[in-house]
């Protein structure tokens, strides 16, 4: 039989678990950093700087999609618009916002000025939408 010494057990188990602490808390590091990395780098998480940006651009992007089909319906009841869609086509496609603007076809009824991105959007849906 094998005779276990009870004290030299208890020396044996605390060599192992102090030889096993560097690697472990090594591992738990690198571990840590890893996980990190990879949670910003999916998305998974993101910086308050680049959840306000993104909500800009969610705002901005609903503000137009609800805008521009008012913009094309003013377009729509000009009594002019048939020359008017001609000037606009004449027109190269960075001056058709601004010519859009011009007329007012992009200005919200009750407002004396247009919203930024409107008249641009507008202009495009018109040419398609006549073109």
């Amino acid at each position: 039989m094998i005779e276990i010494n009870l004290h030299n057990l208890r020396k044996a188990i605390k060599v192992i678990k102090e030889m096993m602490k560097p690697p472990f808390i090594w591992g738990v590091v690198i571990g840590a950093i890893a996980l990190l990395i990879v949670i910003f780098w999916t998305g998974w998480v993101m910086t308050s700087t680049t959840a306000e940006d993104k909500g800009k651009e969610m705002v901005k992007e609903a503000l137009l999609e609800n805008l521009v089909p008012i913009c094309v319906e003013q377009y729509l009841q000009d009594p002019n618009k048939v020359e008017r869609f001609a000037e606009l086509k004449e027109k190269s496609s960075y001056q058709r916002d601004d010519y859009v603007e011009e007329i007012g076809w992009a200005n919200m009824p009750g407002s004396e000025s247009s919203v930024r991105g409107v008249a641009d959007k507008c202009a495009k849906q018109i040419i398609e939408l006549e073109g």
